[in-house]
């Protein structure tokens, strides 16, 4: 039988926004930190190069507000970048006083000053970083924290279906516990969307399986507003190998002098950008795409092997592995990289506080749409703005529950009229056939027409899954599959509204910016607003 289930806060996604907000949140506070998989599986773990923040008496806030302002293509919004720069000091210093363990300089005599390392776009080094694998040892000790606190409670293996909402307000959600396949309902007088990006929309990423899009999908069926969904930023440099599969190799590698080469091996980042391998993440990935399809190569080479090898060793010990794991040695040879869909730039839209339209429903982390990244994310920003929003949404989550009564009662999850599946080859064929036309016609080079193809396909397919759903007992997959589809058919929508060429993202129809950079902004009919 399904369950219900109560609480204050319900917090879906247990990366960094959702673990520290988590923590964030008073004591008395009852919160449901929900994760899709065990913790420690989402994109936070997996994120090698660190987090971005003003550290060092030689930068300033104002640097780093503009020089996120340039990486973002003119679509930043200059109030959600000053409010995550200025914050930065003091959500690194939380981290550190929760356990996390930052590199320290080996220089150093008396004083403890992190080791501050080098990322495209930034003007100083601003980077900190524990060797490379920062995401692992922030989710690593959150983790640690929510599962000792009292007033936390945490359910694995739990996978969102949809939201619960009435009366002008969100009311909880329903959830399928994928190890007694029931969907239980969880109730609270405020939910939290902490559930990532949708990277896995795309044939070739660098983020986990998880990454589906499932809050920004179900806050869309809910009336929330999402805006540029178009911009989708691959990283330049994954591992590119036939048993690599989603294995990014850490940009930190060219801030510490990595070269990008030619099959000759050749440089040409200097043809592209005065600043070379350090250009921001758009100008590099759109070069080696570029290169890629000129010299019709597979992949190029990254090479960082003038370095001493106990230097490697220290600095990118997660990158030398896996290279070795592969039979490459990276102190001794270039390896090959290609471009991936790494970082959903759009999404669903919120104040400073992560509040969507729909009143009681947040959203906070890579889901969420806040204008800090613009039509381009500067590296190391995002795990900054998790734990900025976090806290700010942890604080205005605080000051209201007081006044919030307990939601409304909602029906139990009904499936009596649906049946067990024994056509699952069909979820897994619409999965490749979605993300393989997606890579195909709404990659980084994009036209009017290739645009106009994935809409009819991603239609096609939608009306496919819908009668699948209607018929059928949930599952992971089926859930997953609907969810890509739906962020899928939105990016597709927010791409054919630009009419111009911003960003990583080139149209051969429009090639040109226009004067003035304007939010490409979707609203569902059952928008509240």
């Amino acid at each position: 039988m399904p369950r219900t289930y109560q609480h204050d806060v319900l917090i879906i996604g247990s990366g960094a926004a959702g673990l520290s907000l988590a923590l964030h949140l008073p004591a008395d506070c009852r919160v449901a930190l929900l994760s899709k998989a065990d913790l420690n599986q989402g994109s936070t773990y997996w994120a090698q190069g660190g987090m971005a923040a003003v550290l060092h008496d030689r930068d300033t806030v104002d640097a780093h507000v503009e020089d996120t302002l340039a990486a973002g293509a003119g679509l930043c919004k200059r109030e959600a970048v000053e409010f995550t720069v200025r914050n930065s000091r003091r959500c690194v210093e939380w981290l550190v006083s929760q356990g996390v363990d930052f590199d320290l300089r080996e220089d150093q005599s008396v004083n403890r000053e992190f080791h501050l390392t080098m990322e495209g776009g930034h003007s100083h080094r601003r980077i900190i970083h524990s060797a490379d694998r920062t995401g692992r040892a922030i989710s690593e000790v959150l983790t640690e924290q929510a599962l000792a606190a009292d007033n936390i409670e945490v359910f694995t293996h739990r996978v969102a279906v949809d939201l619960v909402h009435g009366d002008s307000r969100c009311q909880g959600a329903y959830i399928l516990d994928q190890k007694s396949e029931r969907v239980d309902l969880f109730q609270a007088r405020a939910v939290v969307l902490a559930t990532g990006g949708a990277s896995k929309a795309y044939l070739y990423t660098s983020n986990p399986d998880g990454a589906s899009g499932d809050g920004i999908a179900m806050a869309w069926r809910a009336g929330c507003r999402v805006a540029n969904l178009e911009f989708n930023q691959f990283h330049p440099t994954c591992l590119y190998h036939p048993k690599a599969k989603s294995f990014l190799v850490t940009e930190a590698v060219r801030g510490e002098g990595g070269k990008l080469l030619l099959p000759d091996g050749s440089r040409f980042m200097d043809r592209f950008d005065q600043r070379g391998e350090l250009a921001p993440r758009d100008v590099v990935a759109r070069a080696i795409d570029h290169e890629m399809k000129r010299l019709g190569a597979d992949c190029l080479y990254l090479d960082i092997s003038h370095q001493p090898r106990d230097f490697l060793e220290s600095h990118f010990p997660t990158v030398m592995q896996r290279c070795r794991e592969l039979g490459m040695d990276m102190a001794s040879e270039p390896i090959p990289v290609v471009p991936a869909a790494h970082y959903t730039c759009g999404g669903i839209i919120v104040d400073t506080a992560g509040r969507t339209d729909l009143e009681g429903l947040y959203a906070i982390g890579e889901a969420s749409c806040t204008g800090l990244h613009g039509a381009n994310r500067m590296a190391s920003n995002s795990l900054l703005e998790c734990i900025v929003y976090a806290e700010a949404a942890a604080a205005d989550i605080s000051e209201k529950l007081p006044r919030l009564g307990a939601p409304s009662s909602a029906p139990p999850w009904d499936e009596s009229q649906v049946t067990d599946s024994d056509e699952d080859v069909v979820i897994s064929h619409n999965w490749d056939e979605l993300r393989r036309f997606m890579w195909d016609y709404v990659g980084i080079v994009r036209t009017n027409k290739r645009l106009e193809r994935a809409l009819h396909r991603v239609n096609l397919l939608q009306s496919e899954i819908a009668e699948y759903y209607g018929n059928y007992k949930v599952g992971n997959d089926l859930l997953e599959l609907r969810n890509l589809a739906m962020v899928a058919e939105l990016m597709i929508r927010c791409a054919i509204e630009r009419k111009e060429s911003r960003g990583l993202h080139y149209t051969l129809d429009y090639p040109e910016p226009l004067a003035e950079a304007r939010d490409t902004v979707l609203a569902p009919s059952n928008s509240p607003l």
